[in-house]
């Protein structure tokens, strides 16, 4: 995983979603991540792997924190990650 993307699993009429996407916003912002939004009831294996866990916080494959924003977590999580590579020495 080389970009700095969040991905929100989420859905319309959650509320919980929202707020955990308000949350993130600041965040994310303030680490140079990005947040793709992807409604779960768009696609039926989301749904079907997802479902009772929305909203869902991915970093690529990895699961950060669901239901809640654990900032704690994400800013634990942008710390570690990886420098771009033409920032690494030699």
């Amino acid at each position: 995983m080389s970009a700095r993307v969040f991905t929100v699993l989420s859905r319309q009429w959650c509320h919980l979603c929202h707020e955990l996407i308000a949350a993130l916003e600041p965040v994310a912002a303030c680490h140079g991540w990005r947040i793709d939004v992807v409604d779960v009831d768009d696609d039926p294996a989301l749904e079907a792997r997802w479902n009772e866990l929305v909203p869902v916080l991915l970093a690529g494959e990895r699961e950060i924190c669901h239901h809640r924003l654990d900032t704690e977590a994400v800013i634990a999580f942008c710390k570690a990650f990886p420098l771009e590579p033409d920032a690494l020495p030699g």
